[in-house]
């Protein structure tokens, strides 16, 4: 459905506006504006197999709880299997009969990724999606097993080890598989630091790195949907607004002091992750979307990206993730 010009305006202003477009307020005027795009059908995943990172709190869980009632089997990837228990304990309450499997791995190292990877791929043969969705801001600057500054190992180096060490399953349905990857607005904020992928220089920040990650999240998604479209396995990138989630009140307590008003709650935050999951046709892909419609992926001239830069953080995301072959 095309959505009206009154609403593709009023839309586009909030969105620029971060305030009114991020909070509780986009949402419920978005979905009051004509032109809405409509939920995804009753049990339309019914039976289907579905990966979700992060999947033990805030967004993750909300997002499990959203698959699960579109009658999806949820795999839940965690590093705590006590709380990972709790949170599928409370959404078999909210949805009885539900098929819920806990699964634990530590995707900021790379060895564990492939290790989870491997014995994920022998038991599930058919995967309609994964959403990474897992996420960390340290508050110093920290490496993982494998040297890489720890936001980009967990946002963008260790979900394209796993995506790529998947694709078999996410090839193995009717329709081809999807990639979601949650990202952030935040990266608006930041260029492609192509030069420096691991914050190496300069003084650290933990919301700049964790910005840095997203916007590498959202310049790589295009180059992943065309090395997995053979496979025909389609990509997006997604943020879910200001959510009120574990990470906001931990790191930035004085950001939720302010805003804490009009945050979105989880399910609000993980709304548009469970609709490009859902949603049929699948969107197009290597796109970036915000509250279920496709956004630009740069609001101001010095964080846009050129080729070069563009090529050189592809180059070193092959190595840093092993990826072989040209596609």
């Amino acid at each position: 459905m095309a959505r009206p010009a009154l609403t593709r305006a009023v839309d586009t202003v909030m969105d620029r506006s971060l305030v009114l477009g991020y909070t509780t307020i986009g949402l419920a005027v978005r979905r009051a504006l004509p032109g809405w795009p409509a939920d995804p059908l009753p049990r339309s995943l019914e039976g289907r197999h579905v990966l979700v990172t992060g999947a033990s709190s805030g967004l993750g869980a909300a997002t499990v709880d959203g698959l699960a009632g579109l009658g999806a089997v949820v795999h839940m990837l965690v590093r705590d299997e006590v709380k990972g228990a709790g949170v599928a304990d409370r959404i078999r309450t909210a949805h009885p009969g539900v098929e819920l499997r806990l699964w634990r791995c530590d995707v900021a190292d790379l060895d564990d990724v492939r290790r989870f990877a491997t014995g994920f791929a022998a038991e599930v043969p058919d995967l309609h999606a994964v959403v990474h969705n897992a996420g960390v801001m340290p508050p110093e600057r920290t490496e993982s097993p494998q040297g890489l500054e720890l936001s980009m190992a967990v946002h963008l180096v260790g979900p394209v080890v796993m995506t790529e060490a998947l694709r078999g399953p996410l090839a193995g349905g009717t329709a081809g598989g999807r990639v979601v990857l949650v990202s952030s607005g935040g990266m608006y904020s930041q260029p492609l630091h192509a030069d420096d992928p691991d914050y190496a220089t300069g003084d650290y920040s933990p919301t700049t790195a964790y910005a840095r990650s997203k916007r590498w999240q959202v310049e790589m998604a295009p180059l992943l949907a065309d090395r997995w479209a053979a496979d025909r396995i389609t990509v997006a990138t997604m943020h879910p607004g200001w959510a009120d989630t574990p990470g906001v009140r931990e790191s930035l307590p004085t950001f939720r002091r302010i805003t804490r008003a009009v945050l979105r709650d989880d399910a609000q935050g993980a709304d548009t992750s469970v609709w490009l999951t859902a949603v049929e046709p699948a969107p197009p892909t290597g796109r970036f979307w915000h509250d279920r419609v496709e956004r630009p992926t740069n609001l101001l001239p010095t964080t846009r990206a050129s080729e070069a830069d563009r090529a050189r953080a592809w180059s070193w995301l092959r190595v840093a993730a092993g990826l072989g072959g040209s596609a």
